[in-house]
């Protein structure tokens, strides 16, 4: 396995090839990762142009809430994850949850230096207390994130900026108005969170990216008792959206996979 970090020149046109996959219609699918074995299942698909970490799998490896998961620990724990990135010659997206207050820019230069990451997923809710930041402050740390790649010398550099207002209950259009200000800061897409209580009206979605101008990232949804009617990445493309990923889906999917051949072992 490659372990080594591509120069800094590598990155930067990694980062402009990245960047370029984020077309509104023909989105980029991420199958969050969590470890080294599903980094390497996932990467080895025909169709897959792109690792990206998930924040909440990664803390449940190691038996930890997401918002107990420490920069240390995302760091460590994305390391496999960045090795089996470098070894298939993929872009490695990381999700860097709220960017650790004031520790943002420390945060940027590892993710490149360190992982050899040529973007990021950077929410505007804090971790500890849950609350949305003030708008200028988060709009102020997209910046931060892109001013800080520049100087480390990857000025493509992609931030997927999450949108929270409407998961901690403020309405939808303040969600896609912070996330026009986002874009306008730089970044790529912005990813609205939905409430998991909620249920994904494809009205709705498609409110959020045209308002967006086909900038978002969309999280699909299978039928639950919440959601009537599912929301495939082939139903998120037809309606224009730039950018599809699943979070810790993959992650629960298998846990799901993991407990039903548990069942299976202790049925006595």
């Amino acid at each position: 396995m490659t372990t080594a970090t591509p120069s800094i020149a590598a990155l930067a046109a990694q980062a402009t090839a990245f960047k370029a996959l984020h077309v509104p219609g023909t989105p980029l699918l991420l199958a969050n990762v969590y470890d080294a074995t599903s980094a390497r299942i996932i990467g080895s698909q025909p169709n897959c142009r792109a690792l990206a970490s998930a924040s909440y799998a990664l803390a449940k490896t190691i038996g930890l809430k997401d918002e107990q998961l420490t920069l240390e620990h995302n760091l460590a724990l994305c390391a496999p994850i960045a090795a089996v990135a470098r070894e298939l010659g993929l872009p490695l997206t990381v999700d860097i949850q709220d960017g650790y207050g004031d520790r943002l820019e420390e945060v940027v230069r590892r993710v490149i230096t360190e992982l050899g990451a040529v973007g990021v997923n950077l929410e505007d809710s804090f971790h500890e207390g849950g609350g949305v930041m003030g708008e200028e402050e988060a709009v102020g740390r997209v910046r931060r994130v892109l001013e800080v790649a520049r100087e480390v010398g990857v000025p493509d550099f992609v931030v997927n900026a999450r949108s929270d207002s409407f998961l901690k209950g403020g309405e939808l259009d303040e969600s896609i108005r912070r996330g026009r200000r986002f874009l306008e800061a730089g970044a790529t897409t912005v990813y609205v969170f939905w409430p998991p209580s909620r249920e994904m009206v494809e009205g709705d979605v498609k409110r959020v990216i045209d308002g967006l101008d086909g900038l978002a990232n969309i999280q699909p949804r299978k039928v639950s008792p919440v959601q009537s009617k599912a929301l495939s990445s082939a139903d998120i493309a037809r309606l224009g959206a730039a950018r599809v990923s699943v979070g810790p889906q993959l992650y629960l999917a298998a846990a799901a996979v993991l407990t039903a051949a548990a069942n299976e072992v202790f049925a006595v």
